[in-house]
């Protein structure tokens, strides 16, 4: 099994930025992908931002040039930068750890509102 603990998030102003961090415990060695997805009222939950664990990274068109993944391996902890924010960023963040043996594994979620 595989834990994830979501820290981050909150309420900005448009332009604004706001960083995520998500944290995995228990069975990580199985996990050879994390990142983020998102989900605003509505609408499909959609993915925002993955990286592997060899360094690999993969956005949405969406967020591409503003939001920047990264990763810490030694403490299984990914990391969503998001910059230049806006009211469509607005939605509930879900944390995604992919393992090579096992289903996904889901955080609880942290709400990103932007708005003026």
């Amino acid at each position: 099994q595989v834990q994830l603990m979501e820290s981050g998030g909150g309420s900005v102003q448009p332009g604004g930025s706001l960083r995520l961090s998500c944290a995995a415990s228990g069975s990580t060695g199985t996990i050879y992908a994390m990142g983020y997805y998102r989900q605003a009222p509505g609408t499909q939950r959609e993915l925002v931002a993955i990286i592997t664990k060899g360094g690999r990274t993969n956005y949405a068109d969406s967020v591409k040039g503003r939001f920047t993944i990264s990763s810490d391996n030694a403490k299984n902890t990914v990391y969503l930068q998001m910059n230049s924010l806006e009211p469509e960023d607005t939605a509930v963040y879900s944390c995604i750890a992919r393992s090579s043996i096992a289903r996904d594994y889901w955080g609880q979620g942290t709400q990103v509102t932007v708005s003026s």
